[in-house]
């Protein structure tokens, strides 16, 4: 199993983190922690599972997201997840979408912090891989100082190996998804309460962290550091991962390496069946403020979509960009 190393990692996010933007994202680091997007234990347990939960070896370490409040679906599907290979089973208690709340998973847990830790105290029965836990600070009218407190205090008697909480409420009546990705007001200094109260638990910290340097900056107060939209939508950022926070070379100096190292992926997956905008898709974000940035957005969004595409439109929209521009920018 891969060690546990929890400094830096890529949040979950639905829709986003599928398997194809993880061997993207991996190109470009090798010690940045990925995830899955949450998959429900319904989902995992009755599901396509070789289309839901299969992944390239490379994207190790990765861990498997479930949603779900039933003990027993928790450790069935954590077991499965286990089986297939995953390096840790997280447990979702911070997504805040009408579906999660309908199907008594997601932030609405925040509510029911006893019903959480017997999940975790369920999985952790059942399997050897770590079993970790994604909040928020709280939900709706909760003082964030004690359902923080409660949730995190009873997760951890139940077990469970690592915290990572988003920094801000999530507000169920009222704001949609995207609102409370937003809206509510982050608090860090709450995650660093937290981290201060329990020294020998390893916290992450997730919620609005633009950068590397800001990164770095939480790092003094928690053991990690979750990026979300950012390493999504600037990936190029993540070009910078290994060398500024773990020390080591990158594995891929520039994004027209990473995307050298795509090329034969790509083939394969055309190969499968899958449609080259499901893998490109996740690149837009790729090029930042260098001379054909736009070219390469507009070629892959007007020709990637075409029935048949084939990996030629990758290559030539890299062509589009200047190569002098090629090297990683400061994150």
């Amino acid at each position: 199993m891969e060690s546990q190393d929890y400094r830096f990692s890529v949040a979950p996010m639905l829709d986003w983190t599928d398997r194809h933007c993880r061997f993207f994202h991996r190109l470009m680091s090798r010690r940045a922690r990925l995830y899955t997007e949450m998959l429900t234990t319904g989902a995992v347990i009755h599901g396509d599972r070789a289309r839901l939960l299969a992944f390239d070896a490379s994207e190790h370490p990765l861990a498997l997201q479930l949603g779900g409040s039933d003990p027993h679906d928790l450790a069935t599907a954590a077991v499965i997840g286990e089986d297939f290979g995953y390096d840790e089973i997280n447990l979702n208690v911070g997504c805040p979408s009408d579906r999660v709340q309908n199907g008594r998973f997601g932030a609405c847990l925040m509510a029911e912090p006893a019903l959480v830790a017997e999940g975790v105290a369920a999985m952790k029965r059942a399997v050897k891989i770590p079993v970790t836990v994604k909040c928020r600070i709280g939900i709706d009218d909760q003082d964030p100082e004690a359902a923080l407190d409660v949730l995190a205090r009873g997760v951890i008697a139940a077990g469970a190996d690592t915290l990572v909480v988003h920094a801000r409420k999530a507000w169920l009546n009222g704001l949609s998804p995207k609102e409370n990705r937003d809206i509510p007001p982050l608090d860090y200094d709450r995650v660093y309460r937290l981290k201060a109260a329990l020294p020998d638990v390893p916290i992450i910290i997730n919620g609005g962290i633009l950068s590397l340097a800001e990164a770095k900056r939480h790092l003094a107060h928690v053991d990690g550091v979750m990026l979300g939209r950012a390493a999504y939508q600037e990936p190029w950022r993540l070009l910078t991962v290994d060398s500024e926070l773990f020390g080591e070379a990158a594995p891929h100096a520039t994004m027209k390496d990473v995307f050298a190292a795509m090329l034969p992926y790509i083939e394969r997956q055309l190969a499968q069946g899958t449609r080259l905008h499901a893998i490109t898709r996740h690149f837009v974000g790729a090029f930042h403020g260098v001379p054909g940035a736009r070219a390469f957005r507009r070629h892959l969004a007007e020709n990637g979509v075409r029935p048949g595409a084939g990996a030629e439109v990758l290559r030539d929209a890299i062509a589009l960009v200047d190569d002098r521009a090629l090297t990683p920018v400061a994150a």
